[in-house]
């Protein structure tokens, strides 16, 4: 049987255009399995109130995409998903779950259907503290043909579970990230320049870098932290910054368009991923934006025990550091700056070695 012959049903909880690490990882492999020959279905959820977000970029899209409109009440929006999965899941010789609900609706549907299921595990949907919940997704997980992690660190939150999981990092499209930029008269404010890219909130870890900013002033006194992403936590990291009397060293930017960060994520220094493991379950089960950064040639500081140990090429393409250590992170910093040349070259080398061209293989071999 060709890759043509060949059905395949992505089930995603996320997808673009709206911002997500699964559904930026549901959209590359889609593309480069759909590249590949096969025939493609995603089935995901439609974020915006409109659609024509998302019918515009789905527009451009070489495969079918079937949005399911979010309704006020939350039981429909889950009634209508399982009815598109149940609809489309019947002609499939192979069906993808990548998220929370993915992976419950894929695991209902495969006792009956004949088809292979595979499911694709990014972190914090396999960490729930609830017992109900972690018990149900447990369940959920046993039932398919084959588990995919995107780092060991995943592959160790399930490790309980004794099954055979292969773990597939997380990938990037180099050239474009690589890429020459237009915007060379960008100028960001600070020296050194530190960037953390991703949604304000306590698992990025931007709170952690405002925290040590008192401290790392008295080493480098014109140092500037940029965040770039949604603020979710409404303004507290500015107010953080004013009661520690150091806001006039951060510099709070929102989300950008993709070519837009690509600029300012190359004017930095380091980018900083000092992701914590919350209460709640919430983990970095990977960091894409390691990837993204080190293809810039930008060095990548993150935190140990998280699936950055993945993503960062310790003492090559960043450092890995306990983000509760000051004198641990301030060591990072001063060896990357004393070693730039040194960093930006390995950072380019391990950057280039997760392009989805090279991942994609990696998949390839689990689906056959």
């Amino acid at each position: 049987m060709t890759n043509t012959e060949i059905p395949i049903l992505l089930v995603t909880s996320e997808f673009p255009p709206q911002p997500g690490g699964i559904g930026y990882h549901a959209y590359h492999l889609a593309t480069f399995l759909e590249r590949d020959g096969f025939e493609l279905t995603v089935i995901t959820d439609q974020r915006s109130l409109d659609g024509k977000q998302e019918a515009t970029f789905d527009a451009s899209c070489d495969f079918k995409i079937i949005r399911v409109k979010r309704e006020r009440l939350i039981a429909k929006t889950y009634l209508t998903r399982i009815k598109q999965v149940i609809q489309n899941t019947s002609r499939k010789t192979i069906v993808i779950a990548s998220g929370k609900f993915s992976l419950w609706v894929v695991a209902m549907q495969s006792q009956f259907k004949n088809c292979k299921t595979v499911a694709i595990l990014h972190g914090t949907e396999v960490n729930f503290q609830n017992p109900i919940l972690k018990k149900s997704i447990d369940f959920s997980i046993k039932r398919f043909d084959k588990l995919i992690a995107v780092s060991n660190f995943t592959k160790n939150l399930v490790a309980y579970l004794n099954l055979p999981i292969t773990v597939i990092p997380n990938g990037i499209v180099f050239n474009y990230w690589n890429m020459d930029r237009a915007n060379t008269a960008l100028i960001l404010k600070g020296s050194p320049i530190l960037v953390t890219i991703g949604r304000i909130s306590e698992r990025k870890g931007q709170f952690k870098v405002v925290g040590y900013l008192p401290e790392l002033i008295k080493y480098w006194p014109h140092i500037q932290y940029h965040c770039i992403g949604l603020d979710n936590e409404g303004g507290k990291l500015m107010e953080l910054a004013t009661t520690l009397g150091v806001c006039s060293h951060l510099t709070i930017h929102g989300p950008l368009p993709t070519n837009q960060l690509k600029d300012y994520l190359s004017k930095a220094d380091i980018a900083l991923m000092l992701s914590q493991n919350t209460y709640s379950g919430d983990v970095e089960g990977f960091g894409i934006a390691a990837l993204e950064a080190n293809a810039l040639g930008i060095p990548v500081i993150g935190s140990k025990g998280s699936g950055l140990e993945d993503a960062i090429e310790d003492y090559k393409s960043g450092r890995l550091v306990d983000s509760s250590n000051f004198e641990e992170i301030k060591e990072a910093i001063n060896e990357i700056l004393k070693n730039r040349p040194v960093y930006k070259q390995n950072s380019v080398l391990w950057a280039k070695q997760h392009d989805w061209s090279k991942i994609i293989q990696q998949y390839l071999n689990v689906l056959e």
